[in-house]
């Protein structure tokens, strides 16, 4: 486990959610929002002095965040993101010591490999794995 890379938090609106972290947090170094047609989602980061917060907006209704927001119509937390210095290295090493890992690696929003951990696994959580990004 490296550091923590982001917490993903799912939300209906971008848009809404960058104005809250902006008007209550002070939120100043907001990323640009873009679109990871491959996951069915649009993200943002927002940058905190430790780490970042990604919102998560869903495409569509076929989307997992969508899903994730019928349950929690106002968002919330959905996964925390850990780095790992290889990824391949780390699934084999959980698959090892019995964990479940949701899908195959696959290219995050940072552009480097990432997976996922099932809740059962964590403790109730949501963990995303992600190959630690060049310069990190």
């Amino acid at each position: 486990m490296g550091r923590l890379n982001h917490i993903g938090i799912a939300t209906p609106s971008i848009a809404r959610s960058v104005e809250t972290y902006r008007t209550l947090l002070g939120a100043a170094a907001i990323g640009e929002p873009f679109d990871l047609p491959a996951q069915g989602v649009r993200v943002c980061f927002i940058d905190a002095p430790n780490t970042q917060i990604e919102l998560i907006e869903p495409y569509d209704d076929s989307s997992p965040i969508a899903g994730f927001l019928r349950k929690n119509p106002a968002g919330g937390q959905h996964h925390v993101c850990f780095e790992v210095p290889d990824i391949q290295a780390a699934v084999a090493d959980l698959k090892a010591k019995g964990a479940t890992i949701l899908g195959e690696p696959r290219i995050g929003a940072h552009g480097t490999p990432i997976v996922f951990v099932h809740p059962r696994d964590m403790g109730g959580v949501l963990v995303e794995l992600m190959e630690t990004p060049d310069g990190h």
